[in-house]
């Protein structure tokens, strides 16, 4: 659902052709010093790409993670409605953790329930929550994913849990609700993953409100590395997803590390938040492309 997506891939879209821009964007990131990939059961074929990758080129200090409770339905068709379909029974858990296995092998560090939401009971199903259980005695961390606007409220819900490593939400300078949950999950120990930080290309060239794109142009940069820093700036985040479909949006990105986020662009960006429901609702009308 990121803008301009579609024209990232261009005109080539096989398997093969994929395939090979996949690794090409894993080599460039590994290169320069990305050491944790994200996949997911849903995400066409992520893991297959990943596990390939790895195979090949071997490297040993990387950590993977992966997701499981949505299930991939497009058949590798941009237009397929709907191209996952959210699954959070035990008999999904358990054959999507043998698929995972047979992509990643023993590289899987971390698996998490993917999306887990108030709806969905998930973090209530106690044949799940067993078997997930079950994982983490394997050695394989646990992590929820969370969505929307209980973000917050599933966050804390896994804290007083205490039954997952890890927690993945979305915070970006947009969309800013979960941002006391996830200090919190921090401090309780649990490792904290941010997806959509650029608020699915909204905080690039491609969509910044001009004042995002006015400070980058002040500070040399771009607007995604602008935004990027402000996420690495919070003292919770201790890892901040990329997403890039490009070296050269992947390079864009890791320009963020070398900013200084000040207190100066936190008061003029602050303008930027908006409310949560606004936020989802604005990302439920992005088209998938």
């Amino acid at each position: 659902m990121n803008l301009g997506h579609g024209e990232d891939l261009g005109g080539h879209r096989t398997v093969d052709k994929l395939r090979a821009r996949a690794h090409e964007v894993l080599d460039a990131a590994y290169e320069a010093g990305v050491r944790y990939f994200d996949a997911a059961r849903s995400y066409g074929r992520s893991e297959e790409f990943l596990g390939q990758w790895l195979r090949d080129r071997d490297p040993d200090d990387v950590v993977i993670g992966s997701k499981w409770g949505y299930v991939y339905t497009a058949g590798w068709e941009v237009a397929a409605d709907p191209p996952e379909v959210k699954r959070h029974d035990v008999d999904t858990f358990r054959r999507q953790i043998a698929e995972t296995r047979r992509h990643l092998g023993d590289r899987l560090a971390l698996y998490q329930i993917h999306s887990a939401t108030p709806e969905s009971s998930v973090l209530a199903d106690e044949r799940v929550m067993a078997e997930l259980a079950h994982l983490r005695e394997d050695g394989i961390a646990v992590g929820i994913t969370v969505s929307g606007e209980s973000q917050p409220e599933m966050i804390e819900r896994a804290v007083r849990l205490d039954a997952f490593d890890a927690v993945q939400a979305t915070w970006n300078l947009h969309e800013r609700t979960a941002e006391e949950a996830l200090a919190h999950a921090h401090d309780s120990g649990l490792q904290v993953i941010v997806k959509e930080a650029l608020a699915n290309g909204r905080l690039t060239a491609r969509g910044a409100d001009p004042r995002l794109s006015e400070a980058a142009e002040e500070a040399g940069t771009t607007p995604d590395a602008l935004a990027l820093a402000a996420v690495l700036a919070r003292p919770w985040a201790d890892v901040v997803l990329s997403g890039a479909a490009t070296v050269e949006t992947l390079r864009s990105n890791l320009a963020a590390p070398g900013l200084e986020w000040t207190d100066e662009l936190e008061r003029r960006l602050e303008a930027l938040s908006e409310e949560s429901g606004d936020y989802w609702a604005d990302r439920r009308d992005l088209n998938w492309n």
